[in-house]
């Protein structure tokens, strides 16, 4: 069942949502050649909880840590480690979420690590526009593949692969709630998307094949043939004005991230 919300949740999760954003946005500065990924989690955590909300990650499944760290051919689910350290020409996938006053936010973001390859640098930017477009379609009267066929059809167009493995979801008072949400598909089938619907839409896109299989340790997924992986991600709620993106201010306009 998919739980639409009212007003008054939509402003709590777009609580939720805001430290979500100011904690990417202070782990972006942060990283940096040299920086272990369990210095990027730490501040993930430490930044929760002087906000009186709790990291939604930990704990979850057994999951190890405050936040994914993602590095190059890592799609989702890194785990940070005070071993890892970042290096130049790196691309870094930073996924997080927290529960405040019992709803969740969840966003991701790829950043580059010091000065990238050009191809890198259009990875990102491909799987960035990708989540903006698919925003664009997260609107009452549209249906839910019409969310991931935006995805699809950009990212395909420019010459990447969407994983089909791990997918957008539902979120409000729970992390994952109904429906799942592809990045991929035929547009114009399942659930027409109704006015409090909140969907955490999450394009992962491959710069090879779309394949990937999942490390010894359980979480960390890679792809098939070692090339690298962005992950962008929004918590959206679906409203009679348009898109509303709970993981960033309301005064923010222009590219999702």
């Amino acid at each position: 069942m998919i739980v639409c919300k009212s007003s008054a949740e939509l402003d709590t999760m777009h609580r939720a949502g805001l430290i979500v954003w100011e904690v990417l946005n202070e782990l972006r500065m942060i990283v940096a050649p040299g920086v272990a990924t369990a210095e990027l989690d730490r501040v993930a955590e430490r930044r929760a909880t002087e906000r009186g909300a709790r990291p939604a990650f930990k704990g979850y499944r057994g999951y190890p840590a405050s936040l994914c760290v993602s590095i190059n051919e890592e799609v989702v689910h890194g785990i940070p480690s005070p071993s890892r350290k970042l290096q130049e020409g790196e691309i870094v996938s930073l996924d997080y979420g927290v529960e405040l006053d019992g709803y969740f936010g969840d966003a991701a973001v790829t950043v580059p690590v010091g000065r990238v390859k050009p191809e890198f640098e259009k990875l990102m930017r491909v799987t960035r526009e990708s989540l903006d477009r698919a925003i664009e379609m997260a609107r009452p009267g549209n249906r839910l593949s019409d969310v991931g066929s935006a995805v699809q059809q950009w990212v395909e167009q420019n010459g990447f692969s969407v994983v089909r493995e791990f997918v957008g979801h539902g979120i409000g008072t729970r992390m994952h709630e109904e429906p799942s949400v592809l990045n991929y598909g035929t547009p114009g089938h399942g659930p027409r998307l109704q006015e409090g619907m909140v969907l955490a839409i999450e394009p992962m896109v491959n710069a090879g094949v779309a394949g990937v299989r999942v490390l010894d340790d359980g979480w960390t997924a890679v792809t098939e043939d070692s090339k690298p992986s962005a992950h962008f991600e929004h918590t959206v709620a679906i409203t009679a004005a348009g898109p509303r993106i709970l993981t960033r201010p309301g005064d923010v306009t222009g590219p999702s991230w």
